[in-house]
């Protein structure tokens, strides 16, 4: 009997220790966030992946046992279209509609007037950024963008392009 209790008293008495290693460690996700700013401001000092979680998110069962953070699917946005990359018919079908613009494009370049016949099939917003697109391909290949790009700070061809379309 007094061995019973002893080892229920020990066993007790250790359950915080391994309960508070399991509540401490992050979740993934959060793991993830903090490898990323760590890689960013490059403090990892060479530190791969498994090494930083082993050392800086809990321990290997804890860190792998942990549920998700959120079960709630979010709703996928589309994603930003990198400045440096060539616009597409693929990668600018669902960008969000651009900001209001108030910048001035650059003397030379030439915006469409009205939104292309062959486009009336789509959604009026599709049909503008396609129009846009095909005259900012035309103006890149007469090569006179003058330095504007298709996305950029302030308002790009794109911006542009689009609030003279709707006016």
């Amino acid at each position: 009997m007094k061995m019973i209790s002893l080892a229920t008293l020990a066993a007790l008495s250790l359950a915080p220790f391994v309960l508070s290693s399991a509540a401490n460690a992050m979740s993934m996700t959060d793991c993830s966030a903090k490898y990323k700013t760590a890689q960013s401001a490059g403090t990892l000092n060479g530190m791969k992946w498994n090494d930083f979680r082993k050392a800086q998110c809990g321990t290997d069962a804890a860190a792998t046992s942990m549920t998700p953070a959120s079960t709630k699917t979010a709703a996928k946005k589309p994603a930003a279209m990198s400045t440096d990359q060539e616009p597409t018919m693929a990668n600018t079908e669902n960008m969000p509609e651009p900001a209001k613009t108030t910048a001035k494009a650059p003397k030379g370049v030439v915006f469409p007037t009205k939104v292309d016949s062959k486009y009336s099939t789509e959604t009026a917003g599709k049909a503008r950024m396609h129009t846009c697109l095909d005259q900012y391909k035309a103006d890149k290949a007469d090569n006179s963008l003058n330095g504007l790009a298709w996305i950029q700070k302030g308002g790009g061809f794109y911006s542009i392009c689009n609030s003279k379309l709707k006016s």
